[in-house]
């Protein structure tokens, strides 16, 4: 499967699909080629998981098993959580909650299963408290980006150009230092655009309303689910996930 991220120049659109899904690459290129014709960013990628959200039984796909064991693991739990709860017109919530799960739920599952003094169980929590740094760096990068865009007059590609790569460039000098792992380090390497931008929006901007939730729950993962299912009709769930 392939999906498309896109978006417009300016940043962010409230309330437009984050991503469109294909099980075609070509069909995915096409659609991107002609978003790009109405000047929208498009970042095509391939993902070797997703839910059906509960309609059919998902399988572990044979494109999963190339990964390490804790990140299969870790994937499983993300797609099982949409299978579980999937708000309509909410993708970024459900997104970001099933990121938050999936993480928090992988180390629950290898403290379980191999103790406390756990190599691996380690290996998470450092890969964790990455994605934790990240998640907040990203997060202030895209409000100011926002700030940015709107005090634009002129659509000056070589000045976004500019602007993207001093994301990049603070990235480099601020929070590679304190990585404790290697898998964010591709960041630096990447070419930033709006459409790139917005898959963290969708899946890692500011977790800190999740982890105030599951502490609420006295952080207990079933409870946390449970509140969560509570908001399947919510318009605004994650504000009202705030209020509970």
């Amino acid at each position: 499967k392939w999906k498309l991220e896109h978006y417009l120049w300016s940043f962010p659109i409230i309330g437009s699909a984050p991503y469109k899904g294909f099980f075609n690459e070509s069909e995915a290129q096409d659609e991107a080629r002609s978003l790009e014709k109405e000047n929208f960013d498009t970042y095509v990628r391939g993902v070797s998981a997703y839910s059906t959200l509960g309609w059919f039984k998902d399988p572990v796909l044979s494109s999963m098993l190339r990964y390490k064991d804790h990140d299969l693991v870790n994937t499983i739990i993300h797609e099982s959580v949409h299978a579980t709860l999937y708000i309509k017109n909410s993708a970024d919530f459900n997104e970001r909650l099933a990121s938050f799960l999936g993480n928090k739920g992988t180390e629950l599952f290898y403290l379980k299963l191999e103790g406390e003094s756990s190599e691996t169980l380690k290996l998470i929590r450092l890969e964790n408290q990455d994605e934790k740094l990240f998640s907040d760096f990203i997060s202030k990068e895209l409000k100011d980006l926002g700030v940015w865009y709107s005090e634009q007059k002129n659509n000056n590609e070589t000045e976004r150009e500019s602007r993207l790569q001093q994301i990049q460039q603070r990235f480099m000098n601020e929070i590679k230092p304190q990585l404790k792992t290697n898998t964010l380090t591709y960041f630096e390497k990447i070419k930033l655009n709006n459409a790139r931008l917005n898959v963290y929006k969708t899946y890692l901007e500011d977790q800190s309303h999740f982890k105030q939730a599951y502490e609420n729950s006295a952080n207990d993962f079933q409870k946390f689910i449970h509140k969560c299912k509570s908001l399947e009709n919510s318009k605004d769930p994650l504000k009202d996930l705030q209020s509970m």
